[in-house]
């Protein structure tokens, strides 16, 4: 990283961030895992296509920051998902950091 007068003025520290190959390679996803992302992928798409007469509900908290904290959501959401799966398709989405309210964009109609 470079520091001249007018860029990273105010950076201290940087860390480079895995990439996506190292990723999956330090956390590798068991036989049970992919065959569970596969079967959720029909479903999202067989709802969409009309195939399945459920409502895909895609929803979840705002941001998480804590790990067992996000369990924890993770393990009500579940249960909540086996209750309604009858009619609803709930599908948890999450943020594990989110940009603070100030720095944002706001769009503008």
């Amino acid at each position: 990283m470079q520091k001249d007068a007018l860029n990273n003025v105010h950076i201290t520290d940087e860390q480079v961030l895995m990439t996506p190959e190292q990723l999956k390679a330090a956390f590798p996803l068991s036989l049970q895992q992919e065959a569970q992302i596969a079967d959720s992928r029909k479903t999202i798409s067989d709802i969409i296509a009309g195939r399945d007469p459920r409502l895909l509900v895609v929803c979840g908290p705002c941001s998480i920051h804590d790990p067992e904290t996000a369990l924890e959501y993770a393990r009500r959401f579940k249960a909540l998902a086996a209750e309604v799966s009858d009619s609803l398709y709930l599908v948890m989405r999450v943020y594990f950091e989110k940009t603070p309210y100030h720095c944002r964009l706001e769009r503008v109609n």
